[in-house]
């Protein structure tokens, strides 16, 4: 089983990407969904996350109000590591059963679509490691058009992550999302069936340089891929504490 690590940055068509890959068969493990699911209301999640921040970020029905805790996390770098602390078990757990799921399904390549890839330290379990790739500026503006928000607060947001500069200098592949929506898949179709179909998804991963080589189908026992699997959420988990204190 392969994971391929997707990542980008706020406004950079990442998620477009994403739903490529799901358009084109590849499955994909959506690190912001599992988010959502672990904040909707009666969760765990959710209620840890109100009883920290209080009912007022609540909407009318009792969700919450994503936009409101958005601001005043992404304002406020204390507050934004309190909520990572508080999600980092639930986000966690819903990854790793979303890929033992498919993983039991037969999936031989699952797409792991996670805006934290390289600020939780999970590009070590992912190859190749793909970033769609935007200049600051027009990250900026399409942020600003897709949201309504300020320049101010668009600018909070955008800084609140690792530049997507410096998370290309860390990829495999770059996709360039600068352009249309018809150049972004252009740049998708080269990369599927030019790059990641051809020089990756037709070999084996080894997740450790000193794994033995595949057996004579080219895969991994399938005990040695479970042992994977739970050390693959036991580092999530932990990494995403540490990133948080």
């Amino acid at each position: 089983m392969r994971i391929v690590g997707l990542t980008g940055g706020i406004a950079s068509g990442k998620s477009t990407v994403s739903g490529l890959f799901k358009a084109h068969g590849v499955p994909v493990v959506d690190a912001d969904i599992v988010a959502r699911d672990v904040l909707k209301k009666g969760t765990g999640g959710w209620k840890k996350v109100v009883a920290t921040f209080g009912e007022e970020i609540l909407q009318a029905d009792g969700e919450v109000d994503r936009p409101k805790l958005g601001q005043i996390v992404f304002s406020d770098p204390g507050k934004r590591q309190l909520l990572n602390r508080l999600l980092a078990p639930y986000i966690s757990s819903g990854i790793f059963w979303q890929i033992f799921k498919l993983w039991m399904k037969g999936s031989k390549v699952i797409v792991l679509d996670i805006p934290l890839l390289f600020e939780a330290k999970m590009d070590k379990w992912t190859k190749p490691i793909i970033v769609v790739w935007v200049d600051p500026e027009t990250q900026l503006q399409r942020l600003m058009a897709r949201d309504g928000s300020s320049e101010e607060d668009a600018r909070n947001r955008i800084n609140a992550q690792m530049s997507l500069d410096m998370k290309r200098s860390k990829a495999d592949i770059v996709i360039d999302n600068t352009g249309s929506l018809d150049e972004l898949k252009e740049e998708f179709q080269k990369v599927l069936h030019e790059g990641l179909l051809s020089l990756h998804l037709t070999q084996p991963f080894q997740l450790q340089k000193a794994y033995d080589p595949p057996n004579v189908k080219g895969e991994m026992p399938r005990k040695l891929q479970w042992y994977f699997l739970t050390q693959f959420v036991h580092n999530f988990t932990l990494l995403l504490f540490s990133k948080a204190l």
